[in-house]
């Protein structure tokens, strides 16, 4: 297991990076954690002050490895790119992330979700929603903080969140999320897919461009002859 270990007065307090447990404990699961953290980093990827992680520990209070939470997904504004072993909360201008996304899976209990409500609640989280794919489901819950507490959003189909400015539509098929040009947040698989296309059809672009060039040299040629015949026959084509 490797750790942070943190020089206090006389001792080190080790704030551990894992806890050997699997970030996902279905494909399904694993894919919406994912493509929700995937889609967050290309929303902010021109933001160089918008972190952005999956699975990440974040401690929220110096001295104290014992008081921790993962989300699945978290956002914090006001916070730099790169890599970290874990969010420390002290060393990052005391900035709590701002949203998290919790994905449930079949293993997740009442009791741990109430610990983590309370967490997020009790150290800053603003917007908190958490997402239930399983097909007989299909469940999405939003919070947002009102009053120092974070209060359910009645009505989560077609919500905006106030911080993300990404927009949540529920549908038959499950969750949709668009950003704000419209643009769904898409799993790696379509991402791929779309890539290809895009490949394809720049290909396919390129190809008739070339064949445009190809037909003007053509046309050119054409009439460099016509007008040479015309000289051999005594007559002058510019006049």
């Amino acid at each position: 297991m490797s750790s942070a270990l943190i020089p206090t007065s006389g001792s080190r307090i080790v704030y551990p990076d894992t806890d050997a447990l699997p970030m996902a404990e279905n494909t399904l699961q694993f894919e919406w954690i994912v493509t929700i953290k995937g889609g967050l980093d290309h929303l902010f990827d021109g933001k160089a002050d918008v972190f952005v992680a999956g699975d990440l520990f974040w401690y929220p209070v110096e001295g104290h490895p014992e008081i921790r939470v993962a989300p699945d997904a978290m956002v914090a504004f006001g916070r730099p790119k790169g890599h970290r072993l874990s969010y420390l909360q002290w060393e990052e201008g005391d900035i709590a992330p701002q949203v998290v996304f919790e994905v449930l899976s079949p293993g997740n209990r009442a009791g741990e979700m109430i610990r983590k409500f309370e967490f997020y609640q009790q150290y800053g989280v603003e917007e908190y929603y958490i997402y239930d794919p399983d097909p007989q489901r299909l469940e999405l819950s939003g919070f947002i903080r009102r009053d120092g507490k974070l209060a359910e959003i009645p009505v989560m189909k077609g919500r905006r969140s106030p911080r993300l400015g990404i927009t949540f539509e529920i549908t038959d098929a499950g969750l949709r999320i668009l950003r704000p040009d419209g643009q769904p947040f898409l799993t790696y698989e379509e991402l791929a897919r779309r890539e290809e296309t895009k490949s394809i059809l720049l290909e396919q672009e390129r190809h008739r461009a070339e064949q445009e060039r190809h037909r003007a040299d053509q046309a050119e040629a054409q009439l460099d002859q016509l007008r040479q015949r015309l000289r051999d026959l005594g007559h002058d084509p510019t006049r």
